[in-house]
């Protein structure tokens, strides 16, 4: 059988060197190649064609986020699994938006990162049992009534800026939020100012509270 191919995206050396011992002691294994930043992780995935990329969340350059989209927009084949210490829902569903078929968690056990691996290469998706738990209560839990139908002109994404602009968070903030760039917040900032024919944020908060978005911050 040909062995999966994987490469490390991870900016630190410790790391990377541990994941490369353990998955070069296992036969089905082969470590292609590593990259140390969000940028050079997307570039060294369309030099290798990797199988599955294991993706750390905080890179320099570009975080993994966004390196995972721009991976996926090249290659949809690829496999991405988010190796991260974030926890949060925020970090696991921006994932899941960006494409990842995989989350697992840096204190998870060597053989749970393998069996992440093994599944995603085999062209499924795997999230670990922590945060399969967490996935499961956050779509059980009730949920509270949106606003869905408030400004239909916008993009569902330029919806949710507009939800965090409401709730008062700065273009940084929301880049964090959202694990995208903070240009390309400015320029879903500027698309729903056009849309919605408003001069300036001041106005754009006005509007946005008025139809219901920003309740999370009250």
């Amino acid at each position: 059988m040909e062995s999966i191919r994987i490469l490390l995206a991870d900016d630190h050396a410790i790391l990377r060197h541990g994941l490369r011992a353990m998955l070069d002691s296992t036969p089905e294994f082969e470590v292609v190649g590593e990259a140390t930043t969000g940028e050079e992780a997307v570039t060294r995935s369309a030099e290798l064609r990797p199988d599955v990329i294991l993706m750390d969340i905080q890179m320099p350059s570009l975080n993994g986020i966004e390196a995972t989209r721009q991976v996926m927009e090249s290659d949809p084949n690829t496999g991405v699994v988010v190796l991260t210490m974030f926890r949060d829902d925020d970090s696991v569903f921006a994932a899941m938006r960006a494409g990842a078929r995989g989350y697992v968690l840096k204190d998870a056990g060597g053989e749970e990162v393998l069996r992440v691996v093994r599944a995603v290469a085999n062209g499924e998706a795997y999230f670990g049992p922590e945060i399969a738990k967490r996935l499961m209560s956050y779509f059980s839990a009730p949920r509270p009534a949106t606003p869905l139908e408030a400004f239909p002109e916008l993009t569902a994404r330029e919806r949710e800026v507009l939800d965090l602009i409401a709730q008062g968070l700065s273009n940084t903030e929301i880049s964090r939020r959202l694990f995208i760039s903070p240009k390309t917040v400015r320029n879903h900032i500027s698309n729903i100012f056009t849309k919605l024919r408003v001069a300036d944020r001041a106005e754009a908060i006005v509007r946005a509270r008025e139809a219901g978005l920003g309740q999370n911050n009250a």
